[in-house]
């Protein structure tokens, strides 16, 4: 009643007894950047993205020049959409910046979906690290790499990215292993063979099944 939690342990905890606590249903989220060439000149876009802590699975919201207001509303109704959709993995806690692109009517339309946001403080990157790392495997693994004209392009090339980091790349942070598990067996003799994505920025080695 008087706002105390049960004994002996009191208080909000650490920030990484609030990521245990919450794993199954915590998303972060941010904006990453990408110049692009167009008929106009050099644009900047931005890239909206959520990802779930505990698989790694990332959703990419939307791409565009200009996340104004209007924008980024339709990216909450398309995201209360999505979200509504992934079961066990929907989520209670979304940790993001404070980045003014995340405007109130933003936050409102997923808050009245059940959706808590944790804001991090001013200039701490490093509390939002599932969201950072995710940046800088994106940038060094895929699109820093190209020159990228057009506003199709971009996507494209996000897309590609996407299913090699879901079915193809291991990941440290769960054990080596895939964001989406293969289905069925996995050779383990026979010759190895490599498979490439975008023109060879991107490859894979497996054995090849009998």
């Amino acid at each position: 009643e008087n706002g105390f939690e049960p004994g002996p342990k009191r208080g909000k905890g650490t920030w990484d007894e609030f990521v245990k606590r919450h794993i199954e249903t915590l998303w972060a989220c941010d904006f990453l950047t990408k110049k692009v060439w167009t008929l106009g000149g050099l644009v900047e876009y931005y890239i909206l993205f959520f990802i779930h802590v505990k698989t790694r699975r990332v959703h990419v919201a939307g791409v565009t020049p200009n996340p104004d207001g209007a924008w980024m509303a339709q990216q909450a109704r398309n995201l209360a959409m999505y979200f509504e959709e992934q079961a066990e993995r929907r989520p209670t806690h979304i940790v993001r910046d404070r980045d003014r692109k995340f405007t109130q009517e933003f936050c409102s339309i997923l808050e009245s979906e059940g959706v808590e946001f944790r804001e991090i403080p001013p200039r701490s990157p490093d509390m939002n690290p599932f969201s950072e790392r995710w940046v800088q495997s994106l940038k060094q693994e895929c699109p820093d790499h190209f020159l990228v004209f057009g506003e199709k392009h971009l996507p494209h090339l996000i897309n590609e990215y996407l299913g090699y980091y879901d079915r193809l790349r291991p990941h440290q942070g769960i054990k080596n292993e895939l964001v989406i598990p293969r289905q069925g067996a996995v050779a383990t003799e026979g010759p190895i063979v490599r498979h490439e994505r975008l023109g060879g920025s991107l490859k894979h080695y497996e054995r090849k099944a009998a």
